[in-house]
Parts: structure tokens; sequence; C-alpha cells
């Protein structure tokens, strides 16, 4: 029996106490495949390095990015237009809305170079993204270790994201729960995710 056998025999918890539905699904597709997978996205993908205006100053983005789909999307300042799919998002977008049973016209994918890359608290609900998304954030590479804060309670939840793994998050998580990778002062290779989300065309379009 594999390791994959073993974690299909366990439906996944929801992670969250209250407020939403965050679920996570580990060993999604044959480990050869999902090494294959990262090496192709850490070398293929044409990454970028933003620069995002907070609180009227122009910050770069602590991390590599790239925005792949039907519709363009702003935030922060930063747009990115549509743009299709790459050959290999195909497959992994056809994974991720099995897996969520859900369907995707978009991606972000985030390149984590080390420790000192990070996303800080937000949450995904610009108004593009409709009432309650559902968004199904795929990682491989290194483990980060994930964070969930409540808006209204401060509750948090913690979680780490390994290598060939899921994280499905859907219902009301994006009105109440806030997320975020912080840095780390550990010595830790490279890590790619990539959030599948379903996008409207751009109006009235809320910023983080």
């Amino acid at each position: 029996m594999t390791t994959g056998d073993l974690f299909a025999s366990e439906p996944p918890r929801n992670l969250l106490p209250l407020d939403g539905e965050a679920l996570l699904l580990r060993d999604v597709m044959p480990i050869s495949d999902a090494d294959r997978a990262f090496d192709r996205l850490v070398s293929g993908i044409v990454w970028q390095q933003e620069i995002a205006k907070m609180m009227g100053r122009e910050i770069a983005v602590p991390r590599l990015t790239a925005w792949y789909g039907d519709v363009a999307y702003r935030y922060s300042g930063v747009y990115h237009p549509a743009s299709p799919f790459p050959k290999i998002i195909v497959p992994l977008r056809q994974l991720a809305e099995d897996k969520a049973g859900a369907t995707f016209n978009t991606v972000l994918l985030n390149h984590y170079r080390d420790g000192r890359d990070s996303v800080s608290w937000h949450a995904d609900d610009e108004d593009v993204l409709g009432e309650n998304p559902v968004i199904a954030s795929l990682s491989f590479g290194e483990e980060r270790r994930f964070h969930f804060r409540h808006k209204e309670t401060g509750d948090r939840v913690s979680v780490d994201l390994p290598h060939n793994s899921l994280l499905i998050m859907r219902g009301a998580t994006q009105h109440h729960w806030h997320h975020q990778i912080p840095k780390t002062a550990r010595q830790i290779g490279p890590r790619v995710n990539l959030t599948f989300r379903h996008t409207v065309p751009e109006g009235g379009i809320r910023n983080r």
C-alpha cells in the first residue's frame, strides 16, 4: 500500500473551526509526476517581480509571480492581462477542478525562492472572484507553513503545505479569514504554488 492509498482512506477534515471550509489533500498525483511538474514550472514559467502599491508606496513583492487564464486580474496596482494557459498548467488545472468539484478559468502562480520570500495577510475576496469563491491551491517543492487568522475573533489555524498537496478553500472562508505564508529564517529550498480560481471580467475590483 502506498502513502497515497493511506491518505485516500481518510477523508480530509475541515481545518477551520468556524465560518468557512479549508481542506488539505496530500499526494494528489504520482510523486514522479509531481517532481517533474515542479521542475518544469520553475524553469518553464515566465516569472516576474511585481511592484505593488501599498499605503502610497511602491514595494517589490517578496516572491515571483505569473498569471494565466481567460480574464485579466488587478490587485494593489499590479495588472495581469489575460494570457493562455501554458501546456504544463492544463493538466494541473484539470486535477484541481476534479479534486475541488469546481471550474477554474484563471491561475495565479507564486514562486517562493527561499525562506525570505513570503505573502502577507490577505483574503482572496476581490469582487471578480464572486460571492463565495472556491480557491484550489497546488503546492510543489519545499514545505511551507500556512496561517489562517479570523478577521473578527483573531483565532488562528496553522498547517504545513507539503510538496504534491492541494489546499481547497471554499464557502465563507474569504469573508471571515485572512491567510499568509510568513518568512522563515530556516535554510529552505524553493516552492511553487498555483492558486486556481474562477474570475469574472473586471468591474468594480476591490484591492487587497
